[in-house]
């Protein structure tokens, strides 16, 4: 579930998605959000609701940072990520490559990640979907080696972790995607559309999978253990 908020408010809006949470939650799904910045009690009160996955990413390297984002800092995301840490949520926390930042940048945020306290849960790759009229629309496509490069590094840095080949499927083959695998990827995000950019198919995912030898898991709660794609 997901909410163009810069942070979440203590009102309406806010007990409407505990209400859905608590929904989700009792037919035995996990329930994941990405609400914008939450405090320390508005993130228990959604651990109370029974919320699985909190969605936040820190998009870039601290020093590329302040270059994308000025409505938020560096570290009101790592405080959201502390609250959500500290009420016993699981964190989902990765980037975007393709925003004019350098290779140490992208070296810099997978640091960051695999510096926390714990490692997150599940590390979302996300390549730069270039919308047009937007302020990076200009910036060239990001090739595909350099999204096995980040996946590969993160699945070295955090082994436990869920990688997630994210964003920017829609413009990699299937033949690219079977790459991102093999260097580490377990998890894509699902579904017709990413939020507010397109995605592949659940038919073409599905052809995907069988192609490869891919065997998706159950999205419940029982089978949080597993890993996302079975090899």
């Amino acid at each position: 579930m997901g909410a163009a908020w810069r942070e979440v408010r203590d009102n309406r809006d806010f007990d409407r998605v505990l209400d859905m949470v608590k929904g989700v939650n009792e037919i035995g799904m996990e329930v994941c959000c990405t609400l914008g910045m939450l405090t320390e009690d508005q993130a228990q009160k959604l651990a109370d609701a029974g919320l699985y996955s909190y969605n936040h990413n820190l998009d870039t390297s601290e020093e590329h940072y302040s270059e994308i984002i000025t409505t938020r800092t560096y570290d009101d995301r790592l405080k959201t990520l502390d609250n959500v840490r500290k009420a016993g949520v699981t964190v989902c926390c990765g980037g975007i490559i393709g925003l004019g930042e350098s290779h140490d940048d992208r070296i810099g945020m997978l640091q960051t990640l695999s510096s926390l306290p714990k490692h997150p849960d599940s590390v979302p790759i996300n390549a730069l979907v270039r919308v047009a009229g937007t302020p990076l629309s200009h910036l060239p496509k990001v090739e595909f080696w350099d999204m096995v490069r980040m996946i590969a590094t993160a699945r070295i840095l955090m082994p436990a972790t869920m990688v997630r080949l994210s964003a920017g499927r829609t413009e990699m083959s299937v033949s690219e995607q079977a790459l991102c695998f093999m260097a580490g990827a377990n998890s894509i995000f699902a579904g017709d559309k990413l939020l507010t950019t397109p995605n592949p198919s659940f038919d073409e995912d599905n052809l995907m999978f069988q192609l490869l030898g891919l065997k998706p898991r159950e999205a419940f709660k029982e089978e949080k253990a597993a890993m996302s794609v079975e090899f």
